[in-house]
């Protein structure tokens, strides 16, 4: 399966490195540098895509693969954000 996570704080990282290690592709959108950087570290053994951006735009979204991702998943530390996020992914995407 190819899974789209917006969001690589401790729990998008920690469900990126499970869905890696079980064999899925992933792609996750981050959009602070810092934290960009370190899972481009921890999480080299397989991320197909690592984005710094917002997850909440689309462009990056698409960046992501969106339009192929069986699963999106938003799970940043904003519940606006994560909603916002899940809106433009079913309605831009479907």
């Amino acid at each position: 399966m190819y899974i789209v996570i917006a969001g690589g704080g401790k729990i998008g990282e920690y469900l990126a490195s499970v869905l890696l290690s079980s064999g899925n592709d992933v792609a996750v959108i981050e959009e602070n540098l810092a934290t960009a950087d370190r899972l481009s570290v921890a999480l080299q053994r397989g991320a197909t895509w690592l984005i710094h951006g917002d997850g909440c735009d689309s462009k990056y979204q698409e960046d992501a693969g969106i339009r192929r991702a069986d699963v999106f998943v938003a799970t940043t530390g904003q519940d606006d954000d994560n909603l916002v996020s899940c809106e433009i992914a079913q309605r831009v995407f479907n």
